[in-house]
């Protein structure tokens, strides 16, 4: 009997319906399980899936364990618009969480060479979701250009793109005039930049949203708007407590994978394991831009610009995504007039055309471990897994470890093989 057939009574909860969740429900459902999405949201991508900086970039790999970043970090702590923000309240997660990201230091190179090449694998599986459930997210293939307005910085570009390269990423170094020439719209002083053409962007509300709709109707349960009260394994199966308006429910299941966000880790700890994934804030704004001449002079090419680590995707040609900062302030939603003010003054500054009257602001919180990789496969229990803690890289890295998991998750369910006879294997 073909293993898909004996995989449609294999039931798998999914917690989470962000861009990890629902990937993971595509890959799952691919190798003929039978799954269920809970989510304590109304809709799909509703948290940190809702409007980030759109760039699905392996070119924007490398783990932030280093001790440059580190001595940035403090200098920025001391300014009110910089990249970094960092409540200095006590907190055990937050500070053992610190400690053990100075502890992965010795492991930048190799975990930032490991995560290029999760990015450069999910870009075949994340289009053949798209093409397969017929989703348009605002696609931009026109690549990914980092620019420099420090020589210092551009030099230490160099060493990453140095770095990448060992990952088998094709990052092109470039001059001023050919930083202006792909993109002519940066009117900045720059020394030189990189360019990755196999680098793209798109809408990943879009494209979680119409993801999860084609999932439904070939068979993927969705319980939105439920909250996971409690989740607990043995060796038989998962029983999760949920509440759903109010009203409290229980179900059994054969697996669950947790991909929960900022979530996971309170999750994971009822289920037996340590995920200390932490919530770092990010900003972004969506600048709309009705007119003519505000979108003719909005940046097509999506673009990082290294001293004020700030991005930006064109989705649409009315649409301008700026994203960027990190603030470590806990489970924290709100959105902070402070950090929204250096998205919009950097529009103005590098784009002083583009008109910000009509942007919207948003906040998310991205579930960062502090080796700055994600949380993959199997947990202490052989019927958990975790598929998780992508940090600001979900986006970018979804599609390849929802492809990992789900060949764990395969592996753990395949049908022993039992003897009949002597000496002959047989299905059981």
């Amino acid at each position: 009997m073909p293993h898909h057939a004996l995989r449609k009574d294999t039931h798998i909860a999914i917690l989470g319906a962000g861009i990890t969740g629902i990937t993971m429900a595509s890959k799952l459902l691919d190798r003929g399980f039978q799954v269920t999405v809970i989510d304590r949201q109304r809709y799909p991508a509703m948290e940190t899936s809702y409007a980030n900086g759109g760039q699905l970039s392996a070119s924007n790999a490398e783990v932030w364990n280093s001790i440059g970043t580190v001595i940035k970090g403090l200098k920025w702590m001391l300014k009110k618009d910089a990249p970094l923000s960092m409540n200095l309240a006590p907190s055990w997660h937050k500070y053992s969480w610190i400690a053990e990201f100075l502890a992965a230091i010795p492991r930048h190179d190799a975990n930032t060479v490991e995560t290029a090449r999760l990015a450069q694998m999910a870009r075949g599986h994340l289009m053949d979701m798209a093409s397969k459930a017929g989703v348009a997210f605002d696609i931009e293939t026109r690549g990914i250009l980092h620019f420099y307005e420090d020589a210092r910085e551009f030099e230490a570009g160099r060493r990453s793109t140095d770095l990448l390269r060992k990952a088998g990423l094709d990052r092109k170094e470039l001059t001023a005039d050919g930083v202006r020439a792909i993109e002519p719209t940066i009117t900045a002083d720059v020394v030189g930049g990189f360019f990755t053409e196999s680098d793209f962007t798109g809408d990943i509300h879009k494209f979680t949203k119409g993801l999860a709709r084609y999932l439904e109707a070939q068979g993927v349960k969705f319980l939105m708007n439920t909250s996971v009260t409690r989740a607990s394994a043995t060796l038989t199966g998962v029983d999760i407590t949920a509440s759903q308006n109010g009203t409290a429910q229980q179900m059994s299941f054969d697996g669950v994978v947790v991909s929960a966000g900022v979530g996971s880790r309170d999750l994971a700890a009822q289920l037996g394991d340590r995920v200390n994934v932490y919530p770092v804030k990010g900003y972004s704004i969506t600048v709309n831009m009705p007119d003519e001449s505000a979108q003719d002079a909005a940046p097509w090419v999506s673009l990082l610009d290294e001293k004020a680590k700030i991005v930006t995707s064109r989705l649409g040609k009315d649409r301008l995504r700026i994203a960027g900062t990190a603030e470590f302030s806990g489970a924290n939603y709100d959105i902070r007039a402070d950090r929204i003010k250096p998205l919009l003054s950097w529009c103005q500054h590098h784009f002083p055309d583009v008109p910000t009257d009509n942007s919207v602001p948003w906040a998310g919180l991205r579930p960062m471990m502090p080796n700055m990789m994600p949380r993959l496969g199997r947990g202490k229990n052989p019927r958990v897994f975790y598929n998780t803690g992508h940090g600001h890289l979900g986006w970018t890295l979804s599609a390849a470890t929802a492809q990992i998991v789900a060949a764990d998750v395969a592996e753990a369910f395949e049908p022993r093989p039992t003897f009949s006879g002597i000496g002959r294997p047989s299905a059981a």
